[in-house]
């Protein structure tokens, strides 16, 4: 019987899909749970200084493999372990963060995907632009506990800057900065919002859908599962499939592989979703080239 340590970053209840695609990804290489594996999730309920001590409790249960979701917890991880082998979901700027010291040769006990929001960002930004061209006056929101924040600004400026709009960087590091950040917005009179890549707002989805709402903000995101609770578009790759793949990882180094030897992937399908009832609650007219691109339209 062999052991996975799953460290998340919300509660049980909100991790539930992405712990079932990992498991799915296990059963398709034969790893069966009760049988010949089994599941331990550690839940730190969003709070990010719970990480290195779960983390540390599944290194003392003797976990096989630690598969980890977000840029705190790898870094959480790498603290309290060098030995037990380290899998990250997609992430973003994994060499730049010191999580892998190349993408070929990653070295230490630490491999996963590369998420590169960073390299995609641009088209999702095309998008949003073509959906509001009156938009030019851009919030970047950002999250300033994850260690990517200022790869993920310093892409937006530059896309903001191809396309002659201005970008305001703007700084919600947990829940209860969401009001001040909305805030903030307001008095930089923002016509539109990116919202960086991050399971702080990922997991906060509904509380920030709602307050884009009340400020009439279309916002663009990473992650589609903003899209399926009223945001307006996302671009990237999908969340639920990084977890399938990395099952990959975790099958190839229970049998024997080091992470060291497993270089680490990039996403290869980038799906562009479209809420078709917000952006005309919005007012917003989305054009045929952009409706014909989809790859999925909530209507």
């Amino acid at each position: 019987m062999r052991r996975v340590g799953l460290l998340f970053y919300t509660t049980e209840a909100a991790s539930v899909v992405y712990r079932s695609a990992f498991a799915r990804g296990m059963r398709q290489l034969g790893w069966e749970d009760g049988k010949n594996i089994t599941y331990q999730g550690a839940y730190p309920n969003g709070d990010v200084t719970r990480l290195e001590s779960l983390t540390s409790d599944l290194v003392r249960d003797h976990v096989d493999v630690i598969v980890v979701s977000t840029s705190p917890g790898v870094r959480a991880a790498q603290q309290v372990t060098k030995t037990v082998p380290i899998v990250f979901t997609p992430l973003s700027n994994v060499v730049g963060n010191g999580y892998v010291a190349s993408l070929a040769r990653p070295g230490g006990n630490v491999t996963g995907i590369a998420s590169q929001f960073e390299d995609v960002l641009p088209k999702l930004l095309e998008f949003l632009h073509a959906i509001a061209p009156s938009a030019t006056r851009i919030a970047v929101l950002v999250n300033e506990a994850n260690l990517s924040h200022g790869t993920f600004w310093k892409a937006a400026q530059d896309a903001c800057a191809v396309l002659n709009l201005v970008a305001y960087r703007v700084a919600a590091n947990s829940r209860v900065q969401f009001g001040p950040a909305f805030e903030q917005m307001s008095r930089l009179r923002v016509d539109a919002v990116l919202v960086g890549n991050d399971f702080l707002f990922l997991g906060q989805r509904i509380a920030l859908q709602e307050l884009l709402q009340a400020a009439r903000l279309p916002a663009a995101y990473g992650f589609p599962e903003h899209v399926a609770v009223g945001g307006l578009l996302s671009y990237g790759s999908s969340l639920v499939a990084g977890y399938e793949q990395v099952a990959t990882y975790v099958d190839r180094i229970l049998r024997g592989a080091k992470p060291a030897d497993l270089p680490v992937e990039q996403p290869t399908k980038f799906e562009l979703v479209l809420n078709a009832k917000t952006a005309a609650s919005l007012g917003l007219s989305v054009p045929q080239a952009v409706l014909l691109r989809a790859d999925q339209i909530i209507r």
